[in-house]
């Protein structure tokens, strides 16, 4: 298990470093937008971690929480005209506190039965978005001109300089999640997915675990909507949709659920994929697909499981 341990910071290490050196090594604009969203879909896919990886509550409504903070950072930031920091607090609470409304309308259920309520959920709220609060949301054209920070005199819509502000959140969330998981709450989380029933049995509130987790796991959602809003300077109901979620699925999958690095390695692997297959075919959803039954057959732990069996060896 220590060699284990060992592994997991030193993957966290280099990963940390790579997105660090980013900036010097490439000045190419293109390049540092893409590592930029690499960043901000892994913070969005970290959090997903500790609902799905941590305490096994599979959720296919997770765009909501993403979306939500991502219009609570625009509102803030737009319409009240409040600074970047204070839409970054505004969009967190946003999506814990969608999340705390899922978990109190689904603790009654669990399974693939709260898997359906949460993508339920998810999709009315992008409905009422898109209809309802046409007048708040931009409709279907979305809100354009979200702004992005303005502090210390410095412009951060120069590319470089707001990679920076990206990068030290990913790194905030980074060390969050490692904590959170080697914690008591977290060896409890982890007990729930492992046996709920014995979890209740030894004392433990099943309920107000999964309700802890999932709230956690929407604050991190929002913070990721937020950065996308502002990466963007645009934000339409497209975020709040079923796609969204399942994205951050295949993702987190893909990379090695429960792992501290799997949900990096995933968004890593899907936007390069992303990138690399849609210059080559119009058909490369289908084969980012392909890919991803072939991972899940073969590598069931994810790319991150098999690193852990070759560290191992």
């Amino acid at each position: 298990m220590r060699q284990v341990k060992h592994s997991e910071v030193l993957t966290v290490g280099v990963l940390v470093l790579l997105f660090a050196a980013a900036p010097f090594v490439t000045g190419d604009e293109g390049w540092l937008y893409l590592a930029a969203l690499i960043m901000t879909w892994s913070i969005f896919a970290l959090g997903y971690d500790i609902s799905f990886g941590l305490t096994g509550l599979l959720s296919f409504g997770h765009a909501a929480f993403f979306g939500m903070g991502a219009y609570a950072a625009s509102w803030a930031m737009l319409s009240a005209g409040l600074p970047f920091s204070v839409g970054i607090v505004a969009a967190i609470g946003a999506g814990g506190l969608s999340a705390l409304v899922f978990g109190f309308v689904g603790r009654r259920v669990s399974g693939l039965y709260f898997s359906l309520m949460t993508l339920m959920l998810a999709e009315l709220i992008s409905i009422v978005m898109t209809t309802r609060l046409r007048h708040l949301s931009g409709g279907v054209d979305g809100l354009p001109g979200v702004p992005r920070p303005q502090a210390f005199g410095i412009d951060f819509f120069n590319a470089a300089n707001f990679y920076w502000v990206i990068f030290a959140l990913f790194c905030l969330t980074l060390a969050f999640c490692a904590v959170l998981k080697s914690s008591p709450l977290g060896q409890a989380l982890r007990g729930v997915r492992q046996n709920a029933v014995r979890s209740e049995q030894v004392g433990f509130n099943v309920g107000a675990l999964r309700l802890t987790a999932l709230t956690l796991s929407g604050c991190l959602s929002g913070l990721a909507g937020a950065l996308l809003a502002s990466l963007m300077m645009y934000v339409s109901p497209q975020l709040l949709g079923w796609k969204m979620s399942g994205d951050v699925v295949i993702m987190t999958l893909l990379g090695g659920s429960g792992t501290p690095v799997g949900p990096v390695i995933g968004v890593t692997l899907v936007e390069l994929l992303r990138e690399g297959l849609s210059a080559t075919t119009e058909h490369w959803y289908g084969l980012l697909g392909v890919i991803f039954i072939l991972c899940t057959i073969y590598l069931p732990e994810g790319v991150a499981g098999l690193g852990r069996k070759l560290w191992r060896r």
